[in-house]
């Protein structure tokens, strides 16, 4: 079985804004249930956990999940205190017999259903596979000063999006392990880089973009607006 984590409990200081992001609207549907519509349609997901803030779960059922249409059974649970506290409460939902998670912020509303497959095979195949963009511009790395210490490869640089896709085991591991340690990472896939794990990176999408600013909303709607060209 497969289960989506889908991670849609932050606060969304940098939006500016007094709807949180995840439940504001693209041409009058919320990000929210857009993203859930695209787990709804992958045929590889048999479950999906939505990790939504504490006090949110019954707005959730009521305004996002039913109102959406789901197919999927869609269980709500609360997430904590940081995005990766979020996520270990996602794990902790999933039926320990599940063989693959996929994980996936609430705020990426364009990731389409084929690409989840790809990413869910590959995981299957290898342990752990993520989406993401090799770089086009020139890359430094600079000093805490602003000064720059030296220019990257951008050969063999990506920039990480989601899904995430993971073996339930070696995810859950990796979240443990971190937990015990306090570490914290940027990302899922850093905590089983960490514990000495392989994950694949396959090609994602420039549109599969993660709706964090008032620009990054403009965007969202001018991606709309091309799709019906």
């Amino acid at each position: 079985m497969v289960y989506a984590v889908i991670v849609a409990a932050g606060k969304g200081i940098r939006m500016k804004c007094t709807t949180l992001k995840q439940y504001l609207e693209l041409e009058g549907v919320p990000l929210l249930s857009i993203t859930l519509k695209a787990f709804d349609k992958c045929s590889s997901i048999d479950k999906i956990i939505l990790v939504v803030p504490s006090g949110d779960i019954g707005f959730c059922l009521e305004k996002i999940i039913n109102p959406a249409g789901i197919q999927k059974k869609v269980t709500p649970v609360a997430g904590g205190l940081k995005r990766q506290d979020s996520v270990y409460n996602g794990l902790l939902a999933v039926d320990e017999k599940v063989s693959t998670v996929v994980i996936h912020d609430g705020v990426r509303p364009f990731v389409k259903p084929s690409t989840i497959e790809e990413c869910i095979r590959e995981a299957l195949m290898n342990g752990a596979c993520i989406l993401g963009l090799p770089v086009s511009d020139t890359l430094k790395l600079a000093d805490g000063s602003g000064y720059i210490k030296k220019t990257l490869e951008r050969d063999s640089v990506w920039l990480a999006q989601t899904p995430q896709a993971f073996d339930y085991g070696l995810i859950k591991k990796a979240h443990d392990i971190a937990r015990k340690e306090g570490f914290k990472g940027t990302d899922d896939a850093s905590l089983v880089e960490r514990i000495g794990g392989k994950v694949r990176i396959i090609r994602g999408s420039i549109e599969n973009i993660k709706i964090t600013t008032p620009e990054d909303l403009a965007i969202a709607r001018a991606i709309i607006g091309s799709s019906k060209l």
